[in-house]
């Protein structure tokens, strides 16, 4: 078992000889602005474990719930993923995206998985996915009305909170001790007509005696936008796939039987035509194409409820809260009718029967080919239906030890399952039946299910609703995530210092984690007619993986100086934490901070922090499973390329969407990570109501869990001959299949440097609020061992990929003026430009702002209405060239437009 330990001792010792560098991003509270030092309350704030006045050394930013509502948005996901310190991240967007209703948070653009969501504090299950569970915390499981205030810590915390910390935390607070009941109804549509969105919530809470119970039940739906309502989406830019709905046939016996010498690509016939009419057919032309992705999904439906229970409850010994949350969506995605998979090679064949072949030959062998749409069978709609059940208890109290000791307790248990049917597919046994007019004889295997009920099939014709109902497949997944979690927690003063009180935080977790992926089994049986699947499904192996740890940790925040000339405020803190895996063993973690105020308004902060990943569920266990990827393969055409040697000459690619198969890994190792930020804040005490911070921060991270990526596969073959045993190609060229798992890359570096800005003015004619939040990306550096044992670098800053963008600048600028009854909201949304790589020449995408805007009124001290709209300028995504078939990139850019709502309020 692999070891990574470091002494709390080892860490003050390397920080001491970094020089103390000054710096680090501050957190934004409002309180620091409102209020002097001497009257600020002892709380907890995300970053330390330690409660305490003011700043950390840690940066933090928290949204109020002003800020949360600010754009109108009915998912935490959708508020959250608009931070300019969030990258590209898992929405509604796209059919063939990988969100299938989920929702995701990728911080300082490290991926889904290295972003750690807390909630009170406390962990977060993980969600479930349409191709098996995730390991991440899917947003959407948490609804937004019992949300009162988020805080992002915005460096590492793996010595303070545990795994998975690397590129920060999110910590989400529910409403504590609400008294009152409140109502909110919401309305929202695009300017297009669609993306219609109700929202309904309710919070209520009352105090009994001491105690406080509060309630809160959720209703959202967002319906669909098509991919023929917007221009960018209507017709793929890499252009329309090869087959028609009238079908496609490849069988060099047909020469003798039409008259005409059959071109390479087959025949067809036209449009409401007679098949059985055999002048109806002729040859393949160029314009015989067909748009699979009309009809799909710009944006996916997406259906939630929710109910929530909070208590809180004072005892003579201690405090006793309790927690539950059962939450229910629904969510679908439609795609193309499925594209017939029948080949010679695959087992298939057309019997010479009248009743499934006008042409009075069989139809096999190696040559013979059917490429079409199964329009008649219907558009495949994948369905989710994923329900989270959480339930807490936790207690706290006071420890009398002659100074201010408190402790806390929390144990929870929670679980997301989801149930996941997939529509309109093909039962291709039935089919292969069907193609022989259901004939039996001479047949080795038992066929004894599937000729009861058979009806022969004749593809020559559109499918009557008999063929329909007897090839028609519907499959049924099943996946679940579950979490148990139980943390005990100890903090306060130490002992008395000059410069105040040494505090001390210490604590122990236990936390365990189960996943389990259960496909199909028809899906994932093998077929009796042909050699190729029993559907048209794609079968995957099931997963079954589950690990526990047992954790400590102490935390130390050691005054040194105060109000001293040139130094009003000197403080160190140091953590470490120590945890133990039941896959890999034992690792320790450190961080250390300084805090450094020359004088009242200015301070310096610095953080230096070990982090630690190990791979998760998915990572390890993940069985295999079969997907399909867009991607432009660079043999096509050019067939000269070094690795494209065997390739035909004039072999030219046809569908981009090819077969990939992923998979676990049990041979990964941990990821470490080691995190440096340093920053400024001012507060000046000559100007009320402003605040500025600068912060700068600096990731490394080693041994880096990730896909190698298919399109990198593919150029990586193509341009060095290297890896190209997992790329698996027909006779003619083209892509059968590519394999493609996690791996340990070796290293991901990113740099960069966030601004945040706080401006209020009070005044007789009103007051107006300003925010300014930037984020710089300076570098971000992936390098990957090939397998020649070099060494590939590079910097991603600039650049977009396949669902993925790094601008180099990214920000949001609001201001809000209250007026007695009124209030109005302007936000301004900025993602810089990048550029992608076409046919090794780098293409411009420009930069993008999206406006968005609110007028507010009260008519009383119970009722108000919000009108809103998004996107005033009704701008459209960027097209993009490397996101083929969709031709944007659905994980950075809002495909809706304009969108405009009405929210009515009201306060019991």
């Amino acid at each position: 078992m692999p070891s990574f330990r470091k002494t709390l001792l080892s860490l003050s010792i390397t920080f001491a000889c970094c020089g103390m560098t000054t710096v680090v991003l501050a957190q934004q509270s409002e309180i620091v602005n409102e209020q002097t030092a001497d009257k600020l309350e002892v709380i907890a704030i995300t970053g330390s474990r330690i409660k305490r006045q003011g700043d950390t050394p840690s940066p933090v930013q928290e949204l109020n719930l002003e800020a949360l509502n600010q754009t109108g948005a009915v998912s935490l996901g959708d508020v959250l993923q608009e931070l300019p310190s969030v990258g590209a991240s898992l929405n509604g967007n796209g059919s063939g995206g990988t969100s299938h209703g989920t929702s995701s948070l990728n911080l300082r653009n490290l991926g889904n998985n290295r972003s750690l969501v807390l909630v009170n504090g406390q962990r977060w299950v993980n969600g479930a996915g349409t191709r098996g569970f995730r390991d991440f915390v899917d947003l959407n499981t948490i609804p937004q009305v019992i949300v009162k205030r988020v805080e992002v810590l915005q460096d590492g915390a793996t010595a303070i909170y545990g795994a998975d910390a690397i590129a920060g935390v999110v910590n989400i607070y529910t409403h504590s001790d609400y008294v009152g009941a409140s109502a909110k109804a919401y309305y929202g549509q695009s300017s297009e007509g669609d993306r219609d969105t109700v929202n309904i919530d309710v919070l209520m809470g009352r105090d009994f005696g001491e105690s406080n119970l509060m309630f809160a039940a959720s209703f959202t739906d967002q319906k669909s936008i098509f991919t023929q309502d917007r221009d960018i989406t209507a017709v793929p830019l890499n252009g329309l796939s090869t087959g028609t709905p009238e079908g496609l046939f490849r069988e060099s016996s047909l020469n003798s039987v039409l008259g005409f010498t059959i071109p390479s690509g087959g025949i067809t016939r036209d449009p409401n035509s007679d098949g059985s009419n055999l002048a109806s057919w002729r040859g393949v032309t160029g314009d015989d194409k067909y748009n699979r992705y009309d009809n799909n999904y710009v944006v996916g439906p997406n259906k939630r409820a929710a109910l929530y229970f909070q208590a809180f409850v004072p005892m003579e010994i201690a405090n006793l809260r309790i927690e539950a949350l059962y939450n229910r969506r629904q969510s679908d995605q439609q795609f193309s009718p499925a594209l017939s998979p029948i080949r010679g090679s695959r087992g298939f064949s057309i019997a010479n029967d009248p009743r499934v072949n006008p042409f009075g030959v069989e139809f096999s062998g190696s040559d013979f080919r059917h490429t079409s749409f199964m329009v008649e069978n219907g558009y495949r709609i994948n369905e989710q239906t994923v329900e989270t059940v959480r339930l807490g208890i936790g207690f706290d109290g006071e420890v009398d030890l002659g100074t201010d000791w408190a402790w806390d307790s929390f144990l929870s248990w929670a679980k997301n399952s989801g149930e996941f049917t997939s529509n309109n597919q093909l039962n291709l046994d039935k089919l292969a039946l069907g193609l022989q007019a259901c004939n039996t004889s001479g047949m080795t295997a038992d066929v004894t299910d599937l000729a009861n009920g058979c009806v022969p099939v004749n593809l020559f014709n559109p499918l009557s609703d008999g063929m329909v109902d007897y090839i028609n497949f519907t499959g049924e997944d099943k996946n679940e995530a579950s979490q148990i979690n139980f943390t005990l927690n100890f903090t306060g003063t130490l002992l008395a210092l000059s410069a105040g009180d040494l505090g001390i935080a210490a604590g122990i977790e236990y936390r365990k984690e189960k996943g389990k992926d259960t496909p199909d089994n028809f899906i994932n049986s093998e077929p009796s007619l042909n050699s190729y699947r029993p559907t048209s499904s794609s079968p995957r192996i099931g997963t079954d993986g589950e690990y526990d740890l047992k954790e400590a940790y102490v935390e130390l925040n050691i005054p040194l100086i105060k109000d001293a000339s040139f130094a009003d405020l000197l403080e160190v803190s140091l953590a470490t934490r120590f945890s133990d895996y039941s896959t890999f063993g034992s690792t320790t973690n450190s961080k250390a901070g300084i805090l450094y105020s020359p004088t009242k308004g200015l301070s310096f902060r610095a953080t230096w922090a070990e982090g630690f990943r190990a791979p998760s569920i998915l990572e390890l266990f993940e069985g295999e499973r079969v997907s399909s990827a867009p991607v432009l393969d660079p043999c096509s055409g050019n067939t000269s390329l070094l690795g494209c040697i065997g390739v035909p000459s004039d072999y030219v690619q046809g569908e981009t969407n090819v077969q990939l198969t992923t998979g676990g890994n049990g041979l990964l190792k941990p990821e470490t990570s080691e995190n440096v930020s340093y920053g400024v804040v001012l507060f000046p005490t000559f100007m009320d109501n402003f605040s500025l911070t600068l912060d700068w921060y600096d990731i490394e991270i080693d041994n880096t869990i990730s896909l190698f990526g298919p399109q990198d596969v593919l150029n990586l073959c193509a341009s060095q001959s290297k890896n190209c045993e997992v790329i698996n190609r027909a006779n003619n060229g083209e892509i059968v299949n590519i394999i493609d798992g996690p791996v340990n890359l070796n290293s991901t570096r990113v740099k960069g440097m966030d601004v945040f800005m706080r401006y209020a003015i009070a005044s007789d004619n009103g007051d107006w609020n300003f925010t300014l939040n930037l984020s710089k990306l300076n570098e971000f550096e992936e390098s990957a061992t090939l397998s020649d044992g070099t060494v590939r670098v590079e910097n991603k800053v600039g650049n977009a990929y396949l669902r993925e963008a790094f601008p180099e600048w990214r920000g949001s600028f609001t201001s809000n003026y209250k007026i007695a009854a009124w209030s109005l909201n302007y936000n301004l949304r900025h993602i810089g430009d990048t550029n992608e790589m076409v046919e090794e020449k780098p293409r411009h995408i420009g930069s993008v702002l999206y406006h968005n805007a609110y007028i507010n009124y009260a008519f009383d001290d119970a009722i108000s209405i919000k009108l809103g709209v998004n996107n005033i300028g009704d701008k459209q995504p960027p097209s993009s060239l490397t996101n083929p078939n969709i031709n944007y990139d659905q994980n950075t850019y809002n495909p809706i437009g304009r969108f405009t709502y009405i929210q009515l309020s009201y306060q019991f």
